[in-house]
């Protein structure tokens, strides 16, 4: 979990113009490989947190093991926690949107099955209606069908510490490249699948987070 400081601090004891002490919210996605979404979502000024992990499947306890296996249902989330009066829910859905394909119900680049599918998982009726709009406006801005479904939120279960942050580890880790330091895993993994070509190629110029 990334947590910028001075923006966070500045959250908790900040003061509105008010007297009141600014509330942080939040909103869980799911868009593909959870270590990718965290990155993107970290770049943003006002986002103050996120976590990896696992929601919207019936299973207690997912682990990555299980939840990559299709069992349990559950989809690769993260879970971003925002300062409102610096970054709105809406700023943050239409960078959601044009940093995934949301035309792709099976998988999201290179990850296929249940666990890679893209949502937006909703806390209430105003996060539902903002979540509503935006995607309706970027269906029209694509000019294709979104099938991202709009899902209420439930429980939130914390991927476990090594997916955390993992684009910015410096722990030698192996892969297919062969022994390489962890954060560039990361790298050579996101170019290697394709994300950021493909939302270039949805997008355009509207797309967002391109490595």
């Amino acid at each position: 979990m990334k947590t910028q400081q001075f923006r966070g601090l500045a959250l908790a004891v900040g003061l509105s113009i008010w007297g009141m002490a600014a509330a942080a919210e939040s909103i869980t996605v799911a868009g593909g490989c959870f270590w990718c979404v965290e990155s993107d979502f970290d770049s943003v000024s006002g986002v103050t947190s996120t976590v990896s992990g696992y929601t919207g499947g019936t299973s207690d306890n997912p682990t990555y093991k299980a939840v990559s296996a299709g069992r349990g249902g559950h989809y690769e989330a993260v879970k971003i926690e925002f300062d409102p009066s610096t970054v709105s829910l809406r700023t943050l859905l239409d960078k959601y949107w044009r940093s995934v394909d949301p035309t792709d119900a099976n998988g999201q680049f290179c990850d296929r099955g249940p666990s890679y599918r893209t949502a937006l998982f909703v806390d209430g009726e105003r996060q539902r209606a903002t979540a509503e709009a935006s995607k309706a406006a970027a269906a029209k801005a694509l000019g294709m069908e979104i099938v991202t479904p709009i899902i209420d939120a439930g429980k939130f279960y914390r991927a476990e510490d090594r997916h955390q942050d993992y684009y910015l580890g410096d722990k030698t880790v192996i892969t297919r490249f062969g022994f390489i330091r962890q954060s560039e895993a990361y790298k050579r993994y996101r170019e290697a699948c394709g994300r950021d070509k493909r939302v270039k190629q949805l997008w355009g110029s509207q797309a967002a987070f391109l490595h």
